[in-house]
């Protein structure tokens, strides 16, 4: 199976994809978008706010809780140039030549004060030449000064390390010196607004670069829509990495490598997912997908082997691993007794799960989630779960003057 699925061509998940369709900018209520319903029974049109009607009552969203940093840090030189260093992801420490940097929790980077270091893309870097690069910051008890001194390469980013006066915290830092990195296909440098609409109104814990979309059209009031016919909502968490703008330039997708983006769960989270055996379990946007599915395979992985200490769900695992028939809640019940076991309420893993067509999803019976590029894994994604379907939905929507990618309209698949 693994070989046929490699050789997919992503030829086959193109569509033309007019330039004036991609939607530059959110609309003024979030839950005035358009909503694509694709059940069973056809599709049909809607507005967003419609949701709470199109779920059946007891049914149960996940929700991905992260928040976009402000990741996009600007330093101009003496000589005009602008040198941008883009933040992926914090590092505890710098291993000996040739090792990759250990990695550190994202909270735990944010609550540093005075220095600490990530790995980092930086725009301009031929401009960088040697010495720091260092620039000033006005925040409301005075200014802040921060520096930026390139330590090594890895891959096609760097390891930088950062220090700054004023006794702040990183958070507070890039809050203030940072800027919201939107999608490069928007096509624009962010705006003030793009601080709050870049934003899902549930976000809480930092540490993504990109949102995730699907929750953008989500407002107060729909939740609480959700919540009064007796839907249920869980707030899971995966840090969205810069890899999910990442097109398959490849002609095959087995030649595509997966990024890796950060996961944090709670007990509690899985024993509510697990409630819901018996009722729709639906994903809000593909990064919910990802982190529920990949909690499957860690639990396949325990049963093969309990004494793991760490979740890595690989690209190809869910292709090779042997899960002897195990039910979603049979993996989850794993990850609990492995906690039990631990002494944790929580676990913090990774994911680089490609979902493509021939996967069988185990947890979701449902996802909501906007229109994706041409060619990209997230559209591999999709068709995984509704088949050919996805050539449909996407030419009805291109017919009827739906609006495309991150600020774009949604769809709502359900099997």
């Amino acid at each position: 199976m693994l070989e046929e699925l490699k050789h997919i061509p992503i030829a086959d998940y193109d569509y033309p994809l007019p330039d004036e369709r991609i939607a530059r900018y959110p609309l003024a209520e979030r839950d005035q978008s358009k909503l694509l319903a694709v059940t069973p029974d056809g599709i049909a049109e809607h507005r967003f706010f419609e949701l709470p009607q199109l779920l059946p009552t007891g049914s149960l969203l996940v929700f991905n809780d992260t928040k976009v940093i402000h990741a996009r840090l600007l330093f101009r030189k003496e000589t005009g140039a602008t040198i941008e260093i883009f933040c992926l992801e914090p590092v505890e420490r710098v291993a000996t030549e040739g090792e990759q940097p250990v990695p550190q929790p994202v909270s735990e980077a944010f609550e540093q004060r005075e220095r600490c270091s990530w790995v980092c893309f930086i725009g301009n870097n031929k401009k960088w030449k040697e010495g720091p690069l260092s620039g000033k910051w006005k925040v409301e008890s005075g200014e802040f000064c921060l520096t930026a001194e390139r330590r090594e390469a890895i891959g096609n980013a760097w390891v930088v390390d950062f220090s700054w006066t004023g006794g702040a915290s990183f958070a507070e830092v890039i809050e203030k010196a940072g800027v919201i990195p939107l999608p490069p296909y928007l096509g624009r440098e962010a705006e003030e607004s793009d601080a709050t609409r870049y934003q899902t109104v549930y976000a809480h814990y930092e540490g993504s670069v990109a949102a995730p979309t699907a929750g953008l059209h989500f407002t107060d009031r729909v939740i609480a829509q959700l919540h009064d016919k007796g839907i249920g909502t869980e707030y899971l968490t995966l840090h969205v990495g810069a890899g999910t703008f990442k097109p398959v330039s490849s002609e095959h997708i087995g030649d595509h490598e997966m990024h890796v983006e950060k996961i944090h769960v709670t007990a509690d989270n899985l024993r509510n997912i697990c409630a819901h055996r018996n009722t729709k379990r639906v994903a809000v946007g593909t990064t919910s997908v990802r982190t529920m599915e990949s909690l499957y395979w860690f639990g396949v992985q325990l049963r093969h082997n309990p004494g793991l200490e760490y979740m890595h769900v690989s690209q190809w695992d869910p292709y090779t691993l042997y899960d002897c028939g195990m039910d979603y809640d049979e993996a989850y019940g794993n990850i609990l007794r492995w906690m039990e076991r631990n002494g944790a309420d929580d676990m913090m893993g990774e994911t680089q799960l490609m979902i493509a067509p021939g996967y069988r999803y185990r947890t979701i019976t449902g996802m909501v989630t906007n229109f994706h590029q041409p060619k990209s894994t997230l559209l591999l994604l999709v068709s995984a779960f509704i088949g050919d379907r996805w050539k449909e939905a996407y030419r009805y929507a291109l017919d009827h003057g739906f609006r495309f990618l991150s600020y774009g309209d949604s769809c709502l698949f359900m099997q």
